[in-house]
């Protein structure tokens, strides 16, 4: 596999547009799919608090639905109820595969932070802000690429917020 994979290039262009041509460079293949934060992790050999999960939940507000990408890390899970709240959602309900691939134009397990179609919006777990570098999902379920918290936050034009599920505070 290659950057050829049209998601992976879309996302690489993407990166090179923000500027951020170093992460555009550091874009890896693994040999086999990293759907899970913990497949990642044991591929890369990091902890895997340093995965960005990229989870896409469908935001309900009244009658309108829309895309929200949430990108956290993977020592814990997103609190629906407190991503609602911070985002004046009615609720957050788990995007399906067609809804993911409609809106991103990747599948699940391979969600990159950019590169979609148009911009979601997105927030940025800031537990992910206490690694020098953090691995994200690059397009396609075998690929990950290096970033860090304050680059994920400029290439997305994400908002920097907890997300975790209250479980996780303790």
């Amino acid at each position: 596999m290659t950057t050829d994979h049209p998601a992976v290039a879309k996302f690489t262009a993407a990166l090179l547009e923000a500027g951020q041509t170093e992460s555009a460079h550091g874009i890896r293949f693994l040999d086999d799919e990293v759907r899970t934060a913990a497949a990642a992790a044991n591929a890369l050999g990091v902890e895997v608090g340093a995965i960005a999960n990229s989870l896409i939940f469908r935001a309900a507000h009244g009658d309108t639905v829309e895309p929200l990408l949430v990108l956290t890390s993977g020592a814990h899970r997103a609190d629906t109820g407190r991503v609602a709240r911070l985002v004046g959602a009615d609720r957050i309900d788990k995007a399906d595969p067609a809804f993911v691939r409609a809106n991103t134009g990747q599948a699940i397990g391979g969600v990159a932070p950019s590169g979609h179609p148009r911009r979601i919006r997105t927030l940025v777990d800031n537990h992910l802000a206490t690694y020098d570098v953090v691995w994200a999902a690059a397009g396609h379920p075998k690929s990950v690429y290096p970033t860090t918290f304050e680059q994920l936050l400029a290439l997305t034009g994400g908002t920097a917020t907890d997300v975790r599920s209250v479980e996780d505070d303790s």
